[in-house]
């Protein structure tokens, strides 16, 4: 029963990332709106994370949770709006993004918090679950925001021998 659920949420998930794919726009994209210095913070932030996911999944796969642990609250922390940004900078983002975007990102920090508290607990199976739901959020996010950066996640055209 508990595999069932399982395929079910991914299976919504999986449409709900089709959905936002085929309502994505150019003018979607956050990248170009970012004044240059919100482009280097957001790209070292990626950059980190990007990192510490490959972190956090070999540390998974490894049972070493103090290193999940670790890795979940350094990804919590790099949160761009808990960063020292100036008021212009304040302004600037939240001129260049929409507050959907926002509440994206606000959500995978949270989730890295959950992931952190699951692995200090030392359960495998919630690490998981949460690791999953990062990587379910990244995924919605590039598929909204950035398919100029990622456009893999575009809209893909179906030829006449696909049903």
């Amino acid at each position: 029963m508990k595999g069932m659920q399982i395929v079910g949420v991914r299976l919504l998930l999986i449409i709900q990332i089709f959905i936002l794919a085929s309502t994505a726009h150019a003018e979607d994209h956050v990248g170009p709106n970012l004044t240059p210095r919100l482009k280097e913070l957001v790209g070292e932030e990626m950059r980190q994370i990007s990192t510490a996911m490959g972190v956090i999944w070999t540390g998974m796969v490894q049972g070493d949770h103090k290193t999940v642990a670790e890795q979940g609250i350094l990804v919590h922390n790099s949160f761009i709006m808990k960063r020292s940004l100036t008021k212009a900078d304040k302004k600037d983002l939240m001129a260049a993004v929409p507050p959907a975007f926002l509440k994206l990102d606000g959500k995978f920090h949270k989730l890295a918090k959950k992931l952190a508290d699951a692995a200090t607990a030392h359960d495998s199976e919630l690490e998981r679950y949460y690791f999953n739901r990062m990587t379910e959020t990244c995924i919605t996010c590039h598929t909204a925001y950035a398919t100029n950066r990622f456009p893999g996640f575009g809209v893909r055209q179906l030829d006449n021998n696909h049903h």
